[in-house]
Order: structure tokens, then sequence, then C-alpha cells
């Protein structure tokens, strides 16, 4: 049991740091959380400051998701200390744990506040080594609609919709060989509900046409001064 706290505990904590909050400094001297959306995520650095800095706030959001479930999870060793439900074997479960963890640390910062970012990337990082295929189809589904619709937070929810449909579509129309799909469609939808929950004030202002809108694709903006 100590040895899951510990995974749980690190995995939280790496998937708290502000990555976002950090790089806005370290480029121009400011706090993200003052411009824009007020977000202090991935999105918001690609509206601030450009798709330059953005995309690799979100590689790095992602690589925590990533680091989490495949490199802090053998931190856990012993005995899996709980009874096992799941038809994952011991360690896909310290796995999943691991990646969660990340999820919430990066969600809810204990460096910032409690007050992180959405999940999406860091939810992509911890899925690719889970389920690969549907992550793709889920980033070309938002590729897709950002730049068809420049709402990037549309392209998120429709992601996070597109995920466990393509599980359920793969595996029931196309007759593709899921592993564990019966339970992993479940998990899928979970964490897709939890997203689409982080972002019900973006849906709201979609629903009401206030949701901030890209307004050009530029690999770095000048919105803000340099230090």
């Amino acid at each position: 049991m100590v040895s899951l706290i510990v995974v749980v505990l690190v995995s939280y904590l790496v998937g708290s740091i502000p990555t976002s909050i950090i790089v806005t400094r370290l480029l121009r001297g400011v706090d993200i959380r003052n411009y824009g959306s007020g977000n202090a995520g991935g999105t918001n650095v690609i509206r601030v400051l450009g798709w330059g800095p953005g995309v690799f706030v979100i590689i790095l959001d992602a690589l925590k998701g990533f680091v989490a479930a495949v490199i802090l999870s053998r931190l856990f060793f012993g005995p899996f200390p709980l009874e096992n439900a799941t038809p994952f074997s011991d360690f896909t479960v310290i796995q999943i744990i691991a990646g969660i963890s990340a999820i919430l640390g990066h969600t809810w910062t204990v460096f910032a506040g409690f007050k992180g970012g959405k999940g999406i990337a860091t939810a992509a990082g911890m899925l690719v080594g889970i389920a690969p295929v549907e992550v793709g189809i889920a980033f070309g589904v938002f590729a897709i609609v950002v730049v068809s619709s420049r709402y990037v937070s549309l392209g998120s929810v429709s992601a996070a919709v597109a995920f466990p449909l393509a599980m359920f579509v793969r595996a029931n129309v196309f007759d593709v060989t899921t592993r564990y799909y019966h339970t992993m469609i479940f998990f899928s939808i979970f964490i897709s509900g939890f997203l689409i929950y982080n972002h019900r004030a973006n849906i709201g202002r979609l629903l009401q046409g206030k949701e901030h809108r890209m307004e050009k694709l530029k690999f770095f903006s000048r919105r803000i001064p340099s230090r």
C-alpha cells in the first residue's frame, strides 16, 4: 500500500507542474492567468502567445501523463494491495491510477492555488500507451474542428467525445480486436466525461456565442510585451 501511495503522490506532483505558467514567465515574464481566458493551460498559451509556445506547452502537458503512466508507475512494487476486479493486469491498473493522478494534478495543481488546465493533453499522454489508435483518431477530430471553426475548446470537447466513440466503432462495427474492450470502453467514457466536465464553462460560452475564437494561426503572437 505504501508504494501505491508513493505512485499516486509523485504522479500527482508531476501532473501539478504548471508548465503554462513556467513557460510564459520564462518567455515574457508574465503570468498567463492574467491574459486571455485566464486558464493555465496550453490552449490559453496558444491564444495569447501563439501556436509555437502553445504547442510546446501542450507537448509538455502530454509528457506529464505519459511519464506518470509509463515511468512513475514502476515505482510500485510488491503485490497489488486491493482486490483487482478488473480484467487488467495489476500493473496496468497501477498505470491507470498513476495517469489519472497526473490528470488530477494538472487540473488542480498544488503549485498554483489548485487551479490548472483542463487536462486534455495530460489525458492524451496517458492514453497513448493504452489506446494509441483511438488517441490518433481523437487528435484528427481535434485538428479538423479547430482548423474549421477556430474554437480550440470545441476541438477539445469533440476529441473527448471521439475517443470512446472510436473505440466503440472499431470494436463493434469494424470488428477490430481491442484488448479489454468491455472494461476499456467504460474507462474511456469516464475519462471523456471528466474532460468534458472541465470544459463546462467553455460549452456554456459556445452555446451563448461568447467563446474565444482563434483569430489567426500565428506561430508566435506579440499581444503581450516581451521582457
